[in-house]
Order: C-alpha cells, then sequence, then structure tokens
C-alpha cells in the first residue's frame, strides 16, 4: 500500500484545494461563505475519501471511491454555477476543468481496477 500522499489522485487533490481557495477569495464576499465555503468542503471531503480508499481493500475501497466521486461531481456542478453566473474568471474555471478531470479519471480507473481485483478473486 502506498503512502496515500504520494499518489498522483492526491496531488491533484491538493491542488483541487488550493484551487478552491483561490476561488473563495475571488468570489464576491456574498458567496464566499455559502458558495465558497461549500466548494472548499467538498474538496476536503474527496482528500478524506482518497486517504479512506487507499487505506481500504475490497467493496470498502469502492464504496469510498464512489463516495469520491460523488463529491467531485458536487464540486464541478458548483463551480460551472459559480462560473455561469460570473462569481469566479474563466482561468480559474478552466484550471478547475482540468483538475477535476485528472481527479475524475483517476478515481474511475482506480475502481475499475478494485472492481476487477474483486470479481477475479476466487470463491473461498
Amino acid at each position: 500500500m502506498a503512502i496515500y500522499t504520494e499518489l498522483p489522485i492526491y496531488k491533484h487533490g491538493c491542488d483541487l484545494l488550493s484551487l478552491a481557495l483561490d476561488v473563495q477569495v475571488q468570489m464576491p464576499r456574498v458567496f464566499k461563505r455559502s458558495l465558497g465555503d461549500r466548494i472548499h468542503a467538498q474538496c476536503v471531503s474527496m482528500l478524506e475519501a482518497m486517504a479512506m480508499a487507499n487505506a481500504s481493500r475490497g467493496d470498502d475501497r469502492v464504496a469510498q471511491l464512489d463516495t469520491l466521486l460523488q463529491h467531485l461531481r458536487a464540486t464541478t456542478a458548483m463551480l460551472r454555477v459559480s462560473h455561469d453566473k460570473r462569481l469566479i474568471s474563466p482561468k480559474l474555471w478552466a484550471a478547475s476543468v482540468e483538475l477535476l478531470d485528472a481527479v475524475g479519471s483517476q478515481a474511475g480507473g482506480w475502481r475499475k481496477q478494485t472492481l476487477g481485483s474483486i470479481s477475479a478473486a476466487p470463491a473461498v
């Protein structure tokens, strides 16, 4: 088992959290505590799910990865609305799309690999 802080998905997740802080700073004051805090919290939850997925095996890992993907979808929706309402710059939106895609691809691949190893395990 690798140390979760060394995983590429975790590094992208940390970059996404850093971006969430930039988003929060850039937002108008009215939205910083509502939408900005929610985006930040979702990113922290994604990092927690990554750590838990790395520490678990089998069905538990799949459940953690599903949780991670749920947080990812929620974060994507909130960032999309923030961009559509012009609360964040197109530059931040573009950077967030790249990071969200990277995390989503890696989590999906990790999930698929885990499901493959579960189904390939011999029946006991």
